[in-house]
């Protein structure tokens, strides 16, 4: 049996890296939106098809910019966001004294919804957009093309991931948002208005899940039914990584693009297969993840 050529696996390699990418970016809000605020969110997966949709909406009107898809990006995801956020502070900050199963009803309510309001607008038909001009072409590594827009998506997650991890061990917001992952009672007691928090949170959750539609837009198809598809993949990432853990999320996000992307090459009509025994192995072993912590309640 021959050797697949080493060249051609680091492009394999740096494939799985861009999905990873946009995993964590999608997980990293679900993993933070749980951590502090203890819903399970199934309407994440929406807010990324949401990201989408608004994107390509917005470049129709921006097309005459240059920079009309980053225009794009900018105005979808904050779009996004201030849906997220509205949806929070009206509708689900009611729910937090009822039992979480009427939670996740109403996230899983909102799943329909959603699917539905995009189907009205923008249609059932597959939708795409163009790379950005800048990042239209393609590197050459050890004899084989890659996509420049890819190799930012690449450079990007890290980007975002050490961002966040400043902003949450340096200033005192990040203070603040760990302190109502551990204690959100005393944190009340202390004078922090944890209901302005919650809906701060929950509208960076919905943000991060809108730019992961946005950016995905040009390289994937704009479909109903892409937020299904990706709430899956993004519970599997915090399930191996670990629920509220952001470094876990980045890790989980690394290692499912790997197992998806050589077990395609390995077995392509077993690959999903793949996933789902290494998230039971998990489990088994380690049910609050690879570098999660047991929940207390």
């Amino acid at each position: 049996m021959q050797l697949p050529d080493p060249s051609f696996l680091l492009i394999q390699c740096l494939s799985g890296l861009t999905y990873a990418m946009f995993l964590f970016l999608i997980a990293s809000g679900l993993s933070l939106i749980f951590g502090i605020l203890r819903v399970l969110n199934f309407a994440h997966g929406s807010f990324y098809m949401l990201g989408a949709y608004l994107t390509y909406q917005f470049v129709s009107y921006f097309i005459n910019s240059p920079a009309y898809f980053w225009w794009a990006v900018l105005f979808a995801s904050v779009s996004v966001a201030l849906i997220g956020g509205i949806i929070e502070m009206l509708l689900l900050s009611r729910l937090y004294v009822r039992e979480e199963l009427n939670q996740l009803l109403f996230t899983y309510a909102l799943v329909l919804i959603l699917g539905d309001f995009a189907k009205i607008i923008w249609g059932t038909g597959q939708l795409s957009i163009s790379r950005p001009a800048i990042l239209k072409g393609a590197v050459q590594i050890f004899g084989q093309y890659f996509p420049e827009y890819n190799i930012f998506i690449i450079l990007l997650g890290p980007g975002i991931a050490l961002l966040f991890w400043l902003i949450m061990t340096h200033t005192r917001w990040g203070r603040i948002i760990r302190a109502a992952a551990l204690d959100r009672e005393m944190l009340g007691t202390l004078g922090v208005n944890v209901s302005w928090l919650f809906t701060v949170v929950f509208t960076i959750g919905a943000w991060m899940a809108g730019l992961g539609g946005a950016l995905v837009a040009p390289i994937a198809a704009i479909v109903p039914g892409m937020d299904v598809e990706i709430i899956i993949s993004a519970f599997i990432v915090v399930v191996i990584g670990g629920l509220g853990s952001f470094w876990g999320t980045l890790l989980g996000a690394v290692i499912l693009g790997q197992v998806i992307s050589f077990g395609i090459l390995v077995l392509p009509r077993l690959s999903m297969v793949f996933i789902y025994i290494l998230m039971a192995v998990v489990l088994i072993l380690r049910p609050w993840g690879l570098l999660g912590k047991p929940l207390k309640r």
